[in-house]
């Protein structure tokens, strides 16, 4: 998917789809476009800093129960591998931009 809109300068290293399965289209030790213009604890560019992980879904679509359980055993394998400083959406790293996760 994201071959087809590269041009747009956007992606994710993971998606979780809607069945709970999960595609990685970047490594994780590459920067992927999945932040946009981002600030986190008064540090820019979040993409060259984090792990984007993506739930397929919309703003008036709940996620699924099986996609959190997906992203909550790929976060326990990713602190055993990375230092988890912080856990963020969206919404934290874009406010008025971005509205995911969502409350």
């Amino acid at each position: 998917y994201f071959k087809t809109i590269q041009d747009l300068q956007v992606s994710a290293h993971l998606l979780i789809k809607r069945d709970g399965s999960i595609i990685q289209f970047v490594p994780f030790d590459k920067r992927a476009w999945h932040a946009g213009m981002s600030n986190f604890n008064g540090q820019d560019n979040c993409n060259d800093f984090s792990i984007g992980i993506e739930l397929e879904g919309t703003d008036n679509l709940n996620y699924e129960a099986v996609q959190y359980q997906s992203l909550k055993t790929t976060l326990k394998q990713l602190k055993d591998h990375y230092p988890v400083q912080n856990i963020v959406g969206h919404s934290d790293i874009a406010p008025g931009r971005k509205t995911d996760p969502g409350e």
